[in-house]
């Protein structure tokens, strides 16, 4: 059973930055796509950042040339790196896993952003 466990939440000022990390307990090799979702009080989780096996990298209109999405094949990590965050940044970050040839998909429990002055 893979476990996907995010980490780096918190509380940031408008404009500020955080890193968020996802660590599986399993490979992220090259047969997963990985990506970052988020979902605020009252609306549906929707997919902020990807990054196929291959390396390739999609990001949310709402996010673009803000956050950066990058993967650690060797250390099973893939991160988020948020900067000029803004109050609508404001989230429950999922990490996601997806088999590339199955569609098997995996979420962790998520990690708290909460983007105010």
């Amino acid at each position: 059973q893979v476990q996907l466990v995010e980490s780096g939440g918190g509380l940031v000022q408008p404009g500020g930055s955080l890193r968020l990390s996802c660590a599986a307990s399993g490979s992220i090799s090259r047969l997963y796509h990985m990506g970052w979702y988020r979902q605020a009080p009252g609306k549906q989780r929707e997919l902020v950042a990807q990054i196929t096996s291959g390396g390739s990298t999609s990001y949310a209109d709402s996010v673009k040339g803000r956050f950066t999405i990058s993967r650690d094949n060797a250390k099973n990590t893939v991160d988020l790196q948020m900067n000029s965050l803004k109050p609508e940044d404001t989230a429950i970050y999922y990490c996601n896993q997806v088999h590339k040839y199955s569609g098997m998909r995996y979420w962790g429990k998520g990690t708290l952003v909460t983007v105010s002055s």
